[in-house]
């Protein structure tokens, strides 16, 4: 017992000999570099950073946080419940309430809500949607005085080393701006159906996980992709993003909100596949491996591959162009559709017993 009082002594005495402001028994020349420090003027803002501040003002109350639900039961009470599914980004096409996302954004998604620039949040309902191309469309009932669309540029005459900005929601974070430049183009990466998707811009903006569905604007503030992918070992930017070039976005978003879905004209031929060619060794071309009934393949004659009585292969139609445009894979002759429309007469080059044919097919709609 005296120890312990001992020791409480000596932590009284150690208590009571600490000064109550240890910086006034500090020496006074420690004591002056206490006080803040005299701010510095700055000088004008660079001509860079006034653009990146005049093009983030005129485009972010264009770009909208998109939070996606799944609604489930309860496996006893079977009350109704909204599980949050995941997040990611739009923008305002135009003051009708259409907004622009990524598909795989609410892939799956019972329902959507938006959150617009101001932070008002707004029910969503699904549009129509192209996996193809990674493209949906919402809409919501916001009123027109809160819906600013987005400028729209152009990307066929886009230029390697061109200035970008992605504005989106990485991550959950509200209009985050982020700066590049545009590292390639005519890229080419997966849709979430398998399909490819051609012409891709690549772009070193970093572009993060939320920031799918965002608009990625040039120097002038105009749309001229939309943020789709990006390629990273870790899941976060790695400076390799994508986006799906404006063009496309232009011509399946209308027909999206005109028929809530995008109709592909369609030739009616079933085709073979790259090993199928190098097996036989065929031209360059898409095999035609059979005829749909009916169809304008049909009635224009095209001729498929066929067994013959003895079990060989009878050779019959490679189509080698479709509308002017060299085919060497379903994905071309799919790409060379998607900008036709049903009704349209298109001009289809085949190789039939080695001879050049050209036959002239009115397309139709595809189911």
């Amino acid at each position: 017992m005296q120890g312990y009082r001992r020791i409480a002594a000596v932590f009284v005495l150690c208590a009571l000999s600490w000064p109550a402001d240890p910086l006034a028994q500090a020496p006074a020349k420690a004591r002056a570099g206490a006080e803040p420090r005299a701010v510095s003027p700055r000088g004008p803002l660079t001509e860079d950073e006034q653009r990146n501040m005049t093009v983030f003002r005129a485009a972010f109350a264009s770009t909208v946080h998109i939070t996606t639900v799944e609604v489930s039961r309860d496996l006893f009470s079977m009350d109704v419940m909204q599980v949050p599914r995941g997040a990611g980004s739009g923008f305002i096409w135009d003051d009708r309430g259409h907004v622009v996302t990524n598909f795989h954004v609410i892939q799956g998604a019972s329902a959507a809500r938006v959150t617009l620039a101001d932070q008002t949040q707004w029910q969503a309902e699904l549009v129509g949607a192209f996996a193809d191309r990674d493209l949906a469309v919402l809409r919501i009932g916001a009123p027109r005085e809160k819906l600013k669309p987005v400028a729209v540029g152009a990307s066929r005459d886009l230029q390697v080393g061109q200035k970008v900005y992605a504005i989106g929601n990485p991550f959950g974070l509200d209009q985050t701006l982020t700066t590049g430049i545009i590292s390639a183009l005519n890229r080419e990466i997966p849709a979430t159906n398998e399909r490819k998707i051609r012409g891709v811009i690549q772009t070193d903006a970093a572009i993060n996980p939320g920031n799918s569905g965002g608009p990625l604007l040039d120097s002038a503030g105009r749309l001229i992709g939309v943020n789709t992918a990006i390629f990273s070992p870790s899941g976060a930017s790695a400076g390799i993003g994508f986006a799906i070039p404006v063009d496309e976005v232009n011509r399946v978003v209308p027909r999206l909100i005109r028929d809530g879905k995008f109709t592909r004209p369609a030739l009616g031929i079933q085709t073979g596949s790259e090993q199928f060619h190098a097996s036989l060794r065929l031209p360059k071309g898409v095999a035609v491996l059979g005829v749909v009934p009916g169809s304008p393949a049909a009635t224009a004659g095209l001729q498929p591959f066929r067994r013959g009585r003895h079990g060989e292969i009878v050779a019959g139609d490679i189509v080698t162009a479709v509308a002017g445009k060299p085919v060497a894979s379903l994905d071309d002759v799919l790409e060379v559709l998607e900008a036709r429309q049903p009704g349209e007469t298109v001009t289809v080059a085949l190789l039939r017993a080695g001879q050049k044919v050209e036959l002239q097919i009115r397309l139709a709609a595809s189911d």
